[in-house]
């Protein structure tokens, strides 16, 4: 990965998760975390991971932030100035889910 993508990736990270915390209108009892974003090698797309608890709630979250895609590109797009400035895509990030899991089965069996 090149120094450029790395930098692109932080800072939207950073700016997308200010966004999402002070614009998004999401339920007030869910937490949410931009866990990593991951642009594309031209820069043209990134892949922003979000992290919700309660897990259950992921897919009511990301279904949120699709359908306010559109104001929260466009408050990008006005913070950010850099060409080309890529789309976002929200993703969920399972990894949480999983290591809870592993946790629980370690937990099960113990003596």
């Amino acid at each position: 990965m090149s120094l450029r993508t790395e930098k692109v990736n932080k800072l939207l990270k950073r700016e997308i998760g200010k966004i999402v915390l002070e614009e998004a209108n999401l339920p007030i009892d869910i937490l949410t975390t931009i866990t990593k974003v991951s642009v594309s090698k031209d820069l043209r797309y990134a892949d922003v991971f979000i992290s919700v608890l309660p897990f259950e709630k992921s897919r009511e979250v990301q279904e949120l932030l699709k359908e306010n895609i559109y104001e929260l590109q466009k408050t990008l797009n006005k913070k950010l100035f850099m060409k080309p400035l890529p789309k976002i895509r929200f993703c969920i990030d399972e990894s949480g889910e999983y290591v809870g899991r592993i946790d629980k089965l370690i937990d099960d069996n113990k003596l």
